[in-house]
Order: structure tokens, then sequence, then C-alpha cells
């Protein structure tokens, strides 16, 4: 697959799982150019724990290229059919983890809405411990 979109139809050819692989993949190489054509132009994402959100698809590809640290990103899971779809991914500012959920409704191939959730990781509590493994 190309990673470099010559026309500006982020999703010909592609179903919604190949574009959020594209997706994912530029955003975590800075490519914000070529992700965000994922976006409807009146997308809306929401971060409840800040209260925030963001209208537009150019606002939110300026909010994230203004972004002054660089984030890596690994997926641990993208979920979906038709029109949600949920990726849980761990983002990285230094080498301190971040885990998050992004949960992405869409309309004629394009993200209309989108909800992400993220979290630091917490201590295990050492009563559940004979009863959990630790993940890797």
């Amino acid at each position: 697959m190309n990673d470099i979109a010559v026309g500006d139809d982020f999703a010909e050819g592609l179903d919604t799982r190949a574009m959020l692989d594209r997706y994912w993949k530029a955003i975590d190489g800075g490519n914000f150019d070529l992700a965000h054509r994922i976006y409807h132009e009146d997308a809306l994402p929401d971060v409840p724990q800040t209260g925030e959100r963001i209208s537009g698809r150019d606002n939110i590809k300026a909010s994230r290229a203004a972004d002054p640290q660089r984030a890596t990103i690994s997926i641990r899971s993208v979920l979906g059919q038709g029109d949600l779809w949920v990726t849980d991914y761990t983002t990285s500012y230094d080498g301190d983890p971040e885990f998050v959920v992004s949960i992405m409704e869409f309309r004629d191939s394009k993200v209309v809405r989108e909800t992400l959730y993220f979290a630091e990781p917490l201590p295990a509590p050492r009563w559940r411990a004979k009863w959990a493994a630790k993940i890797t």
C-alpha cells in the first residue's frame, strides 16, 4: 500500500479498517497532511477529561501540529464495523505512556465525530495480585 496519497480522497479504494491503519501510521509518523484527510470538514472530536471540543478538520490538524512534544503511538487493537470504530492505543511522550481509547463515528467514509479518553498507568492493587497476571 502506498503510504503517501496522491489525490485528495484519503479513502479512495480503501475499506474503513485500511483507512484507520493509514491514519494511525501517518499520525505516528507526524504526517498530519495525510492523516487528517480521514476527517470530515466539520468533524467534532471531544476530549471529556479536559472538557474540550475542537471544531473542524483544519482546527484538529492545527492543534495537533502545534503540540510542542512529539508522541509515539503503539496500537493495541482496532475494532469496529460499519460507521463505528474503536482504537485502543498507547501514546508516549519521552517514554511516559498514556493509554488512549479513540471512538470514531464515520459518515460517507469520513470521521464526523470522535471521542478520545486518556488514562495514565496506575499501580495494581496488592489485594488482587493472586488473581491477576502482569500484562507485558
